[in-house]
Parts: C-alpha cells; sequence; structure tokens
C-alpha cells in the first residue's frame, strides 16, 4: 500500500475541560489552580506551542505526591479519562479512552512528536515511565486538525525536563507487590557557559506480573516483564537568534509469560515478547529580525516487537510474529504577531512511514506532506476567537478539508464562557487492514478486514473453524477513512470559599467509525474478531468537576463525566425491526421478546457513569505529604452474548467498580532524601474481564536528590 498524506492544519481553540479541575501549579501545591497556556509562554516543545486551546495540565510535583511509576497510572485519575485494557489486544494493549473515543483516536506525544507502536489500536502506557516527565498536558475533543489522523479523540503531550540552570540529578528505588522494582538514575547540567544543558536518565523496571483468570492452571494474564529506558536531552545557543536541540529515547522490555488452562501439557505455552522504542528529534529554532518565530525539525521513531510463541512440552514453535515500524517526519513553522491582537501560525512537512510484518500481505510505504495555518485574534483581555484550516490527502482515501473555529469570552472576571467546533481525517491503519493476530494467553485472532476472507478459508479449511458469523459477508475488503464533527461548549465560575466549578457538554458525530466485531468461533470456543466500519456514531455527554482549597496545603475535587455512545445503525434496525435487530433473548432462560430502542445499552468499553475524587495534602514545616484518591467506573458492555449484534440487558457486561488509592511521603536532610509508602487498589479488586487491573499493590521507595541548598530549580 503506497499512501500520500497532505495537511492543512487548524488550531483549534477549545479544550473540552477547564484546565484547573485536572491541572495543578508546578509551584508549592497549588494543585487544583487552573493552567491555561500560551505559545509565547512556555518551551518550544510544548502541545501549546502549536495551539492556544487551553491546556489542562498535571505537574511534575503532583505526579511525585501520587507515587505514580507508569504514564497509564497518572492519566487513569483524570475526570473524562479512562485507561482500559481490550481484550481484543491482549493484556499488553492498555489504552486510553477520551470522551467515548477508544485509544486508537488519542494521539500520545513525547515533547510535540508523535510515538508509534500500537497493539490492536492500543498505545500500551505503560510502556512511558514517568521519571522525566516534567508535566503532562492533555487536550480533549477533535485535535486531528491539528495533529493528524490519530487525535479524534484528543492529544496528550508529555513534556520532559526543560530549563536546567544548576547541575543536578536524582536516584530513587522502590520496591512492591508482585516484587515490582522500579529504579531511577537521572542527571542534568548547562554547558558551554550557559550556552546549552545536556540531559541523562535511565530507568529500570521489574514485575512478576499477575493472574486474574481463575481457569489458569499456572502463568499470568498480565506477564511478566523487564523493562529499560535511556532518554537524553541536548540543547545549544548558536547564537542570540538561533538555538539547536536535540533529544533522544530508547526504550526496551523483554517478557516471558507461560500458561496452561489445563491438564495438557499439549496446550501450554510459553509467549515470549522483546519490544524496542526509538525516537530521535532534531530541532532548529530561528528567530528571524521582522519578530517572526521559525522551527524547522526532523523528527524518528522505530517501534519494533517479536512475539514467539511456544508450545512448551514439545518445544515446537507454534507462531512468530516480528514488526517494524518506522516514522519519518520533517516539519517546517513559523508565527508571526500583528499589533498583539493577531498571530498567525502556518507550516507544512513530509512525513514517510514504513512497515515490515512478515503476517502482513501487501504492504508498502505510506508517505505524505501537510500543511497548516491558524489565525488567533484577541481584540480584548475578555474576547479571544480562533480559526484554522487543515486538509488530508491519502491516495487510497481521498482528501479531506478540516476547518475549526472557536471563541472565549469572560463578560466578569468570576465567569468563563466557552465553545468550539472541529472537524476530523482518520484513515484506517496497516493492523485494520492487513492484521493476522493470535493471542497466545487467551487464544483469540483477529484479522484484518483486507485478509479476512481468505485467512478465514484458510482456518477453515485447516479444521480450526466451527462457525462463521453472518456479519462476516459484511465487512469490506477496504475499510472507509473515517470522518468526524465535535461540538464542545462549557463554562467556568469561580466561587466563594476558593470553590471553582467546571462544566463542560460535547458532542462527537462519526462517519464510519471502525469498530471490532466477532466474526467467527474456533472449534477451540475461542473468538475471530475484525474490523467493520459503523455508518454514525454518536458519542455525547456531560463533565462537571468541582474543586475547593479549604486552607492552604489541602486541595479536594470530584470530577463526574456521563456519557451515552450509541450506533444510529442499531437505533434504525430496531425500529425496522431488521434481523437479528429485532429480537432480545434471555440466554438463561431462552425466553425471547421483541426489541424496542430503550434495550440498547450503547457501544461497547464504554461507561454511562465515570467519577473520581482526590484529596491532597502538604504540610511545608514537617516535609510531608499525602493524597487519597478513588475512581469510579460504572458497568460497561463487554460481548454480544445472545448474537442479536448489539449490547442489550442480557449480555456480557463488566460491573461497576471503585478503586482506591493512597499515598504517603516524608523529606528529610533539607529535602534531599524522599521516602514514600503507595497504596494502589486498596480493595484489591480484579475481574477476569480485565486482565491487565493488578490487585493490591503496596509499594515503597526511597530518592536521594543531589542539588545545591535552596537550588531546587526544575527538581
Amino acid at each position: 500500500m503506497k499512501c500520500y498524506s497532505i495537511y492543512i492544519s487548524s488550531l483549534l481553540f477549545l479544550g473540552s475541560t477547564s484546565a484547573w479541575c485536572q491541572a495543578d501549579s508546578s509551584r508549592s501545591l497549588h494543585l487544583l489552580k487552573g493552567v491555561e497556556v500560551t505559545a509565547n509562554k512556555v518551551e518550544m516543545e510544548s502541545l501549546v506551542s502549536k495551539t492556544t486551546m487551553p491546556v489542562t495540565v498535571i505537574s511534575r510535583q503532583t505526579i511525585e505526591m501520587m507515587g505514580s511509576r507508569r504514564l497509564d497510572e497518572v492519566l487513569r485519575e483524570q475526570t473524562g479519562l479512562a485507561v482500559v485494557n481490550d481484550i481484543k489486544g491482549g493484556s499488553r494493549a492498555v489504552g486510553l479512552q477520551m470522551q467515548g473515543f477508544s485509544s486508537a483516536y488519542t494521539m500520545i506525544l513525547i515533547d510535540g512528536q508523535p510515538m508509534v507502536g500500537r497493539n490492536a489500536g492500543d498505545f500500551d502506557l505503560s510502556r512511558i515511565t514517568v521519571s522525566d516527565i516534567e508535566r503532562i498536558e492533555i487536550i480533549k475533543g477533535a485535535s486531528s486538525s491539528l495533529f493528524g489522523s490519530e487525535a479524534l479523540a484528543g492529544v496528550v503531550n508529555i513534556i520532559t525536563r526543560q530549563g536546567i540552570k544548576k547541575p543536578q540529578g536524582l536516584v530513587s528505588v522502590r520496591y512492591g507487590s508482585f516484587n515490582n522494582t522500579d529504579i531511577t538514575l537521572e542527571g542534568e547540567t548547562p554547558i558551554s557557559k550557559g550556552k546549552g544543558s545536556a540531559y541523562l536518565s535511565g530507568n529500570y523496571y521489574h514485575t512478576d506480573g499477575f493472574s486474574v483468570n481463575p481457569y489458569l492452571t499456572y502463568g499470568a494474564t498480565a506477564p511478566p516483564y523487564n523493562s529499560f529506558t535511556l532518554q537524553g536531552r541536548a540543547k545549544y545557543a548558536v547564537s542570540a537568534t538561533t538555538a539547536l536541540s536535540l533529544t533522544g529515547r530508547y526504550a526496551g522490555r523483554h517478557s516471558v509469560s507461560e500458561n496452561s488452562y489445563g491438564s495438557n501439557d499439549w496446550h501450554n505455552n510459553r509467549d515470549v515478547l522483546d519490544e524496542g522504542d526509538m525516537n530521535l528529534s532534531l530541532l532548529m529554532n530561528h528567530h528571524l529580525h521582522n519578530g517572526m518565530e521559525l522551527k524547522t525539525q526532523y523528527y524518528l521513531t522505530r517501534y519494533t516487537s517479536d512475539q514467539r510463541t511456544v508450545l512448551t512440552e514439545a518445544d515446537i514453535l507454534n507462531a512468530q510474529y516480528i514488526f517494524t515500524q518506522y516514522l519519518h517526519r520533517v516539519e517546517v513553522l513559523g508565527t508571526k504577531n500583528w499589533d498583539e491582537a493577531w498571530t498567525l501560525t502556518a507550516g507544512g512537512g513530509a512525513t514517510l512511514e514504513t512497515m515490515n510484518n512478515i503476517s502482513y500481505k501487501g504492504v508498502g510505504n505510506m508517505t505524505g506532506t501537510f500543511g497548516y495555518a491558524q489565525v488567533d485574534w484577541k481584540p480584548h483581555p475578555k474576547f479571544n476567537a480562533l480559526a484554522g484550516i487543515r486538509y488530508d490527502h491519502h491516495n487510497n482515501f481521498g482528501g479531506r478539508l478540516n476547518p475549526s473555529v472557536g471563541i472565549r469570552y469572560s463578560p466578569i472576571a468570576a465567569i468563563t464562557l466557552k465553545a468550539s467546533l472541529g472537524t476530523g481525517f482518520k484513515t484506517p491503519d496497516f493492523k485494520e487492514r492487513y492484521q493476522i493476530f493470535t493471542n497466545p494467553q487467551q487464544g483469540y485472532t483477529v484479522l484484518g478486514a483486507t485478509v479476512l476472507p481468505l485467512a478465514l478459508k484458510e482456518m477453515q479449511a485447516s479444521g480450526q473453524i466451527s462457525e462463521i458469523r453472518p456479519v462476516a459477508d459484511r465487512i469490506a475488503a477496504n475499510l472507509k477513512a473515517e470522518t468526524s464533527v465535535s461540538y464542545n461548549i462549557g463554562i467556568t465560575v469561580k466561587l466563594p470559599a476558593a470553590i471553582k466549578l467546571d462544566v463542560n457538554g460535547f458532542y462527537h458525530d462519526v462517519h464510519h467509525l471502525i469498530n471490532t466485531v466477532q466474526v467467527a468461533t474456533k472449534t477451540n470456543f475461542q473468538q475471530v474478531f475484525s474490523y467493520m466500519n459503523l455508518n454514525r456514531v454518536y458519542m455525547t455527554g456531560l463533565e462537571t468537576c468541582i474543586a475547593w482549597r479549604p486552607f492552604n496545603g489541602l486541595d479536594i475535587s470530584v470530577g463526574y463525566q456521563l456519557l451515552y455512545a450509541k450506533d444510529r445503525s442499531v437505533i434504525a434496525a430496531i425500529r425496522a425491526e431488521a434481523w437479528p435487530y429485532k429480537t432480545i433473548r434471555n440466554n438463561n432462560t431462552g425466553e425471547s421478546r421483541a426489541s424496542v430502542v430503550a434495550d440498547y445499552f450503547g457501544l461497547e468499553n464504554r461507561s454511562r457513569h465515570m467519577l473520581n475524587l482526590k484529596v491532597l495534602y502538604e504540610y511545608v514545616p514537617s516535609g510531608i505529604t499525602a493524597t487519597f484518591r478513588t475512581n469510579y467506573r460504572g458497568k460497561y458492555g463487554f460481548d454480544d452474548a445472545n448474537g442479536n449484534r448489539y449490547i442489550d440487558q442480557y449480555d456480557t457486561y463488566v460491573n461497576g467498580y471503585y478503586l482506591l488509592f493512597a499515598s504517603i511521603e516524608k523529606k528529610l536532610f533539607s529535602r534531599h532524601l524522599s521516602a514514600q509508602i503507595t497504596v494502589d487498589n486498596l480493595l484489591n479488586y480484579t475481574d477476569m474481564l480485565m486482565p491487565a487491573q493488578p490487585g493490591r499493590i503496596i509499594m515503597g521507595g526511597l530518592s536521594w536528590r543531589f542539588f545545591h541548598e535552596n537550588k531546587l530549580s526544575s527538581l
């Protein structure tokens, strides 16, 4: 497959939720204070250097207080975000769900550069250690007009350590349940008499894994692994107007998992996975004499995985999946201000994406070019308007023009009104079209839509298939590109007694949403999945957050999301009494009746209700911090058990559940030494339908910071 992409990007103005609700200040525990940042106030790697949208910011201090070790642990506690495990992607596929969109629609950036390497659409957030994270920026809503085809749901930008003024370093060791071991070494220093800076860090992480499946004779649903991450960065001011920045990152993970589902040793598996994730970025930032800022950058990312399944007793290689993906990207971006009221941002570049996989057939390179333009108008401090446009073109899927607009208005200091409209465009990825993959732990198979007919025939001829479902005939060989229109409207109110309230409504109308469906059953009763377009899906809901600071050092916040995510074609089929939508069947009693629209719960893996509570406390004189947090996720549909092609009350659900988290930290020796204890999943909740959700984890850790007295700087 050869693909060309041309984009003219628009920069959408408004985020879906106000930043203060989930944000925090990097100063002294103003943890719930709003953070709305703009391009001229942050480093060049920041998300807001490409948009003036309000951005939700999670600071380094909050991450440290929570005791989080991996990115998924940080994001799972944010209002409107859910870290989900898609069983069709295996226990290693841990992704982020945002406003009803699955994780395939959320773009993950590190210092503004995209990450690749996804398993069944899910970017495994646990691959990213938080040791080098200075802050995390989150934008919700239709951001594909900003950052490309993966950002219909939103963008998470990870900002690494910046602003190095003094030599400093850190040694940190943590150990706990499941033999979880986390060791970090890092150091940074200015160079060349302050003209530049250098940073280097290394992180080692080990876990024994765990099992939540009672049918496993032995083994783990989340496999054990060892991982190592090495990160480095160097910056240098060539002149008063030109600066260069070089950033590199490598992460490797090795996992060996042995499982058995019965007494027959011939069905024992050894699953070996080796992953490598490398990113390299070179950026030149140049300030022209006319006040224009010009950025030129080259970015390379490489993701590779080698998965081998061995029949243990027979020592036979059952299957091997070798996958390598490269992404090259060059970009030039210019920004110009006029009369302090107008800002124009425009740029363009090119991409080249290559893939090598022994299980993919007929796959070539994907190449493209892009360009974007944005106008930002601020005629008055109380009013801001933004308009932009982006064009995407792929030779297999045609072109798409993506405009977007947004406004913000503060009639009085205590009230801010905001509204935005944006469009999105996403093409099917390599795996959705060409994947041939059998999960070695759960036993199911995932087939790309393009290779589905031939692959099913081969499996059927070899005696692996017991049933092919009628829906298989509806799978198109060529998936269609997805398009979306997103609306956000919200209000932020500052109330007396240090209380803030934020309410935001959203509505996403998506055409040709790519969804995972079961197309067949194997003779061992495991499922076969593929991908198909849903003609018209809508996701709508409400997010609200209230924060209270009763006194200095104590911050309390409560966030809630209501979500409805449904396929209009299912609603139409129920009303038309079309087969098999026209009946609903109780598999326990065998009774059936006519369906009504109210029987339709919604799309799989979407909870109607989500709630989070955070209590964060700091007692400065004693150097003590403590946190207590809880997340609630309401029940969600898992599988269509009665075969009528939609989730109804008699199908398989994951029940609603609470997860509780707590931490306490004490700083000693002039804040050089830190001792911390964290407890995750205090109630020890597990479910076999959630193979990546561990039971209770207790961790203890010590860290020592090297710095000159009273020079904490960016530490």
